[in-house]
């Protein structure tokens, strides 16, 4: 368990370097939009050729299409909304206020899902020491923005 909380948190350290990595590819390419897509477009590449190694494949078959929800399939949708804001909030907000803003709705979100049981996982009800974790968050937000 110890590893994967570590795992997590060198890949949420990877937000920052990503943003303000496209923050620069935006100012190179003088569009949020392309540089969104060309990170998405290096993405993809590499997934590819990481599937072609590890899985010795890249083609998949949909078990029961037919029978899973349409939102399944929303997540790359979701991730352009995400990098793409990130790109066009870098140069109002800076890199510490995008992210600590962005981890703030992830964690609001994550505790509604948690609580309400959505996209199927398991139930984890809101309570008191949840939401201080949160409103001390939220506090850290400002405290980012004052100083």
């Amino acid at each position: 368990m110890f590893l994967f909380m570590i795992m997590g948190f060198f890949a949420g350290m990877m937000s920052p370097i990503q943003t303000s990595i496209n923050g620069k590819l935006r100012t190179a390419v003088g569009s949020p939009l392309v540089a969104s897509m060309i990170s998405f477009l290096i993405g993809t590449i590499a997934l590819f050729i990481i599937c072609l190694i590890i899985e010795k494949r890249v083609t998949f078959k949909l078990r029961g299409v037919g029978k899973v929800p349409w939102w399944i399939f929303t997540g790359g949708l979701l991730g352009v909304f995400f990098i793409t804001s990130n790109i066009l909030l870098l140069p109002v907000l800076g890199s510490a206020m995008v992210v600590v803003l962005a981890i703030c709705g992830q964690m609001v979100m994550a505790l509604l899902i948690d609580h309400f049981g959505w996209f199927g996982v398991i139930r984890h009800p809101i309570n008191r020491y949840r939401i201080i974790g949160v409103a001390i968050m939220l506090i850290g937000v400002v405290l980012i923005q004052k100083f």
